[in-house]
């Protein structure tokens, strides 16, 4: 019978719907030795709370984060919130011996990030942070060829993460457009992820240049919440202190060069996160859009069949999709995080670091800062100048 392990879920908006049903659905997929009981969910808002648990069937509420993290019953923190409370939260749970998960990025400055990473540290406890887009098959193929050499010596990634939900002017000014709450705006919410990919699939930065830009400066202040990434918009205005587009350059300490951009600007691309990498033996393409599927290019085949394949990654042999449907019957965005959390319980149960971890967040976090430092001085930084 496999171990059980309580969790006390922070926040359920957007992300709280993810995780909670990741936690409400691994155990039907996966058959796992460790498995997440759905205890408490948490948040300000008691009436919408309580609508949130019901929906998703966690067994009890808590408005004070405090408390579930002193509870004795909860073994598992899980961090939704937005930024500005990733530090306090994460700190109070490693130091109350949690295992801690936790949403990217990992803290809203890399000062932030290094505690966090130095706190979970000295507990020594499990602890995850959910870059997600690792765990979609056809991401994890990628990562499965690479690593077997079947690219050849990486030269090039290209990564764009492209969406268009505020390129409305009247858009209003929701937490992820205030600096106080988010941190950053485009770069730490969607270049987080491209940066995180290029770290797993390529290796570390060594030295990167880049830029960042807010196109609307002024927007409606909110009125009514809506936890798909909207709301309504009131008549008063608010400064928007976050970037609306970000990019750079890189250099990867094993010589490979990237180029990142991301933007809440790019009309008609609604989330577009699309890399391409290219190898000495051959290229794989990647977009979120059609997340089943991987494009590959393979140098050693005859000319007279070169050219792209359209690779579906959902075969029983594939990363995860074993797991689910026969083959052809897709999955979706969801199962991303279904994927990470089934991955979690397994290296709990075997005493092995979960992938992706705190560590992992924090080394996104210093290749985001440098970025930052580059657009203030207006020149390259490298990564050994970051710590």
């Amino acid at each position: 019978m496999a171990k059980k392990l309580n969790v006390g879920l922070i926040g359920y908006q957007f992300m709280g719907k993810a995780h909670s049903n990741a936690y409400r659905q691994v155990a039907h997929f996966f058959d796992l030795p460790v498995e997440p009981v759905m205890k408490t969910i948490c948040g300000r808002s008691e009436g919408p709370l309580k609508a949130a648990a019901d929906k998703f069937g966690w067994q009890q509420t808590e408005t004070d984060w405090r408390k579930v993290v002193e509870d004795p019953n909860i073994d598992i923190i899980d961090i939704s919130t937005p930024g500005d409370s990733h530090c306090e939260i994460a700190i109070a749970a490693a130091d109350a011996g949690k295992i801690v998960f936790c949403e990217k990025p990992l803290g809203n400055t890399l000062d932030e990030a290094r505690q966090m990473l130095q706190a979970i540290q000295k507990s020594g406890k499990p602890n995850a942070i959910f870059h997600n887009y690792r765990k979609a098959p056809a991401v994890a193929l990628a990562k499965r060829m690479i690593s077997s050499g079947e690219l050849g010596t990486i030269y090039h990634m290209r990564a764009t993460y492209l969406q268009d939900w505020i390129a409305d002017p009247n858009f209003p000014l929701v937490w992820r457009l205030q600096k106080e709450k988010a941190g950053s705006g485009t770069h730490g919410d969607i270049n987080a992820h491209i940066i995180d990919l290029g770290r797993h699939l390529v290796g570390e930065f060594d030295e990167v240049c880049g830029t960042l830009h807010t196109f609307i400066k002024q927007r409606p202040k909110v009125g009514a919440i809506d936890d798909r990434l909207g709301a309504s918009a009131s008549t008063e205005m608010g400064e928007v202190t976050v970037d609306d587009a970000a990019m750079f350059l890189a250099r990867f300490q094993n010589g490979a060069l990237g180029t990142f951009e991301a933007s809440r600007f790019a009309v008609g691309r609604k989330n577009y996160n699309r890399w391409e990498i290219n190898g000495s033996k051959g290229s794989i393409v990647f977009n979120l859009e059609r997340l089943n599927e991987l494009e590959y290019y393979n140098e050693g085949d005859p000319a007279e069949t070169h050219g792209f394949r359209v690779i579906q990654a959902t075969e029983g042999s594939h990363p995860y999709a074993g797991n689910y449907w026969p083959v052809g019957h897709i999955i979706g965005y969801e199962h991303t995080f279904i994927n990470l959390v089934a991955d979690a319980m397994v290296a709990i149960d075997k005493g092995e670091p979960i992938s992706p971890n705190f560590e992992d967040g924090y080394h996104n976090q210093r290749v985001l800062d440098a970025v930052e430092r580059s657009h203030s001085s207006r020149g390259w930084i490298r990564m050994d100048q970051v710590q």
